[in-house]
């Protein structure tokens, strides 16, 4: 593995690619560079000797130049909102251990409605009908184990009182779901050489399939296994890379939320349909006449956060620097709370300084004590940025929507995390000058 060293260090071996597969994916433009990206020790000396980390410092790091590969796990879960900074050693350990216990009970709790949680196995096929009813021998199993190739036959029983009828309408629509996290699963990143180990992808269903039973409102959606690999391949311990996804998804589920008369992520699309509409109306007019005024072509850019578009080095360096430049030091609740929700542990923490928030927080602060409206996740502007980047292309070759998604298309392996996040900003700045000068 590559040691800390000169700058502009290429990280493309810290997320080694199959050799079979390596003309299909695109290089990291992603460079370790003395002097901008947190390297280990700026890590390690941020810490007080009680553990208290200086946030301010590392987010200063991690918006001008990312987090070293080595130290990104830990990195993400000061800036998901897993740990306070203003939590001492100690104090995150007890919580680590709380959350490690729960997630063991969840599972468990998963396993006695279905045993192949667990198991190293993964299920490929439905097991049970919309009415209950056990679908018997499918062919549904996957082996997940690392000394075991190949597929092998269910015959058995898939599930404690498999034989019976479930009428639980919750343990139904879980059961139901299982499958496609499966089918999710096998397609996931597997250029990589992490998922060559089967472990690692029976680890990948497993923390989906808890994750289904517990946010039973938004259960398992296809572009969640998507959000969730980054986690597996940075964190060693299955619940600790849970608990990341799962804050994750606080940030991101009201886009896999649906219903009958909306989509999750229409919000951020007529966000996007507004701030084209400001930023440039003549492609925005143009976009419109086209048929694409409800900014579609756009949602896979939404769900899984560019991941398609990018490399996977790229997607955590572009996804790293999103959450320093929007980090809330109140992201972390003070609180951590047990099942019944009962406070059973508190942080005292300082009151926060404007430096322990991310750029585009304080920009966005500032423009919360002028207009009073609630904040626009960065990933609009990134969006609105490779809109404005392929503007003058949109405008004289897309003649539909095909030609849209086409042209959008081409973007991939192409995209400049740096720069876009660098352009997001601008146009943030911009976009909220603009609505300013209309209002006076």
């Amino acid at each position: 593995m590559k040691r800390w060293g000169s700058s502009g260090q290429a990280a493309d071996s810290f997320y080694q690619v199959r050799p079979d597969c390596s003309q299909n994916v695109p290089n990291t433009k992603f460079k370790i560079k003395a002097g901008k990206t947190l390297s280990v020790r700026k890590w390690h000396a941020a810490f007080t000797r009680d553990g208290c980390l200086d946030i301010a410092s590392v987010l200063s790091r991690i918006q001008r130049g990312g987090v070293h590969p080595t130290i990104r796990g830990e990195v993400w879960e000061f800036l998901l909102g897993c740990f306070d900074p203003g939590s001492t050693f100690d104090e995150r350990d007890q919580i680590r251990e709380r959350r490690r216990m729960q997630y063991a009970r969840w599972k468990e709790e998963c396993k006695e409605m279905d045993s192949h949680v667990g198991s190293g196995k993964i299920i490929t096929a439905p097991i049970i009908t919309e009415d209950g009813f056990p679908i018997k021998d499918p062919l549904v199993l996957l082996e997940a184990t690392s000394d075991t190739q190949g597929t092998s036959i269910a015959t058995g029983n898939s599930g404690n009182g498999i034989e019976n009828r479930v009428l639980d309408k919750q343990i139904i629509d879980w059961k139901l779901t299982l499958h496609q996290i499966g089918l999710d699963v096998l397609r996931t990143d597997r250029t990589m050489v992490f998922y060559e180990n089967k472990d690692n992808i029976s680890k990948l269903w497993d923390i989906l399939a808890v994750y289904a039973w517990i946010d039973k409102e938004v259960g398992y959606c296809q572009g969640m296994s998507d959000l969730c690999s980054p986690m597996i391949v940075l964190l060693h311990n299955e619940a600790d890379a849970f608990w990341c996804f799962e804050r994750l998804m606080r940030r991101l589920r009201g886009n896999f939320r649906c219903t009958q008369q909306s989509v999750g992520v229409e919000n951020q699309l007529q966000h996007l349909a507004s701030i084209i509409q400001v930023l440039d109306p003549k492609l925005h007019g143009h976009l419109e006449r086209l048929g694409g005024g409800d900014y579609l072509f756009a949602f896979r850019m939404f769900m899984v956060l560019f991941r398609r578009e990018l490399s996977f080095g790229d997607s955590l360096y572009l996804w790293e620097m999103m959450w320093a430049l929007e980090y809330d030091p109140g992201i972390c609740s003070t609180y951590e709370e047990d099942n019944t929700g009962a406070v059973v542990h508190k942080i005292e923490g300082k009151v926060k300084s404007i430096r322990q928030f991310g750029k585009y927080e304080r920009e966005n602060m500032k423009k919360r004590a002028n207009d009073g409206d609630g904040p626009v996740p960065i990933s609009v502007f990134l969006v609105a940025s490779v809109l404005k980047e392929n503007s003058t292309k949109l405008l004289q070759e897309a003649r539909g929507i095909d030609d849209i998604i086409r042209i959008l298309n081409n973007v991939n392996g192409n995209l400049d995390a740096k720069r876009a996040c660098v352009v997001a900003l601008k146009l943030h700045r911009k976009y909220h000058k603009k609505l300013q000068e209309k209002k006076s």
